[in-house]
């Protein structure tokens, strides 16, 4: 049996600590020629990146490839918005759960399945002050349950 090989490229930390996670979305990325190779060097960054809808199609946008260094001064820019690729029946579904109030999609991780670029979307609300410090104290609980364990 052929199982797939994924090579992550970079995580979204933030993004659990920031946000309530309702689901996650598998999405390919629309990629140039240089920024697929500065990818699987590891050099991007999608800690302030976010997903929109723009004219039917869904953008990742504030996704940081930097530029290939053997590329030459034609290299791609760093900064640009990216178009995502998905099934319609998941970006109605999408659209659909965006128009609610409160619900944004953030990337995950980012990361290579065989030779395919792809991103993990996260349907997400936005975690208010103390549930921020309800998490931190849950964290810091289990932490605590660790260290007891090991002493033993």
């Amino acid at each position: 049996m052929n199982e797939d090989t994924i090579k992550i490229i970079c995580r979204n930390r933030k993004a659990y600590f920031e946000y309530t996670i309702e689901s996650l979305y598998e999405a390919g990325i629309v990629l140039q020629g240089t920024e697929v190779k500065s990818l699987r060097q590891g050099k991007a960054n999608i800690d302030d990146a976010f997903a929109r809808f723009k004219g039917g199609e869904l953008f990742l946008y504030n996704i940081h490839i930097s530029p290939y260094a053997h590329a030459g001064p034609e290299s791609h820019d760093p900064e640009r918005p990216r178009k995502l690729l998905l099934h319609h029946w998941e970006m109605r579904r999408l659209l659909g759960k965006l128009q609610e109030r409160g619900f944004t999609l953030i990337p995950v991780r980012l990361y290579f399945r065989d030779q395919h670029a792809k991103v993990e979307l996260a349907l997400g609300k936005g975690k208010k002050k103390y549930d921020k410090r309800e998490t931190i104290k849950r964290r810091e609980q289990q932490r605590e349950m660790d260290r007891a364990k090991k002493q033993r």
